[in-house]
């Protein structure tokens, strides 16, 4: 991949002694939308504040097209940042808070009014440019802020959990105009985010944070079949992990504490080495031992259920085999035996499961 936006070992402390950003490196290639995915306090908006401008790196380099940005002040930068709060101008119409950044530039005034129009096209708000913000609902200010981040060209365009204020409905609705818009102008996007689903749905890649480092950069389904870390496990989609041992003297063994020795891919053995490891099964992988037709799967557990809890057209069920905690997904409405405070057999197939090595 050729770098566009180079980050390269980023670190932000505010008071010499903690870094809230420690050694954090990515190269984004032009186009590219990539979203900065973690926990509240991991890192993330930080980071993106000092692509802005609006945060100066302790340490490291942020280069865009190989020129130093961070020798550059905010207004220096070619980059556009919508917020979550909207910022708009209460005083002003639509038009005029789209037009605001081409005036701070000195876009040319005969240029102005048909650029405007281009964009509130874009974004679906040509008729509401004599509106003020106040007569909006929150989804059309929010469109109102992506205009203004757009509407000088900007080299990348940051966005700071946008769609955080939204409903779930609305939130979805923007997700995909996103996404239009994204493949229409084909600009490089950072986007903030602490919402897997919303960071799953939209990306191109995932940067994962923690803690202020960076855990794992990866494509979205790369990211959930196969993580770094345990962390990125957990944090990506719903997951049973389970602690192991790789069994050197059986091949494609791994034994599970209480639960016993499971069976795994074979390459994916050899690639763990030696040790403790952690083995993911997604609760879409575990199945019932025994539907209708079907062989028994070679891994086998006892579940007592728990709780159940239905999506409609999916059953999440919940319980535990000897003291572990087991999450199954099944797909429709489940079968008589699934009922809390049942006992059933469920299991995987090897190559179901993803290893994580220990450090």
């Amino acid at each position: 991949m050729t770098a566009y936006l180079s980050l390269r070992n980023i670190v932000k402390s505010y008071d010499g002694r903690v870094n809230a950003v420690d050694d954090v490196s990515i190269d984004i290639a032009k186009g590219e939308f990539l979203t900065f995915l973690g926990p509240s306090g991991s890192g993330k908006t930080t980071t993106l504040m000092m692509i802005a401008g609006f945060e100066e790196p302790t340490a490291g380099a942020i280069e865009l097209e190989g020129d130093d940005l961070i020798r550059r002040k905010p207004y220096e930068r070619n980059i556009g940042v919508v917020f979550q709060n909207y910022a708009l101008f209460p005083h002003m119409t639509v038009e005029r808070n789209v037009a605001f950044p081409l005036r701070m530039r000195r876009f040319p005034r005969d240029r102005q009014g048909a650029r405007v129009r281009e964009i509130l096209e874009l974004v679906g708000l040509a008729r509401f440019a004599g509106k003020y913000p106040r007569e909006l609902s929150g989804g059309q200010q929010q469109r109102v802020a992506l205009a203004r981040g757009l509407v000088f060209s900007p080299d990348v365009l940051l966005l700071d959990e946008p769609l955080g204020a939204l409903d779930k409905s609305l939130r979805e609705q923007m997700q995909v105009e996103l996404k239009r818009i994204h493949r229409e102008v084909g600009i490089t996007m950072v986007y903030v985010t602490h919402d897997q689903t919303e960071a799953m749905a939209m990306s191109d890649r995932i940067a994962v944070f923690s803690h202020g480092t960076l855990e794992q950069v990866a494509r979205p389904l790369d990211l959930y079949h196969r993580p770094r870390t345990r962390f990125v496990g957990e944090f990506i989609g719903d997951s049973n992990i389970f602690g192991g041992t790789v069994d050197e003297s059986r091949p494609g063994f791994v034994t599970l504490g209480a639960l016993g020795p499971v069976r795994v891919d074979v390459d994916a053995w050899r690639r763990a080495g030696k040790g403790a490891v952690d083995v993911l099964v997604r609760p879409e992988r575990v199945q019932l031992a025994a539907p209708a037709g079907a062989p028994p799967p070679p891994n086998q557990l006892l579940m007592e259920i728990a709780v159940i809890v239905n999506y409609g057209d999916s059953v999440l069920v919940i319980g535990s085999a000897r003291g572990q905690r087991v999450r199954m997904r099944l797909a429709g409405a489940p079968p008589e035996a699934i009922r809390e405070g049942a006992t059933v057999t469920v299991g995987w197939r090897p190559g179901d499961e993803h290893l994580i090595a220990r450090d």
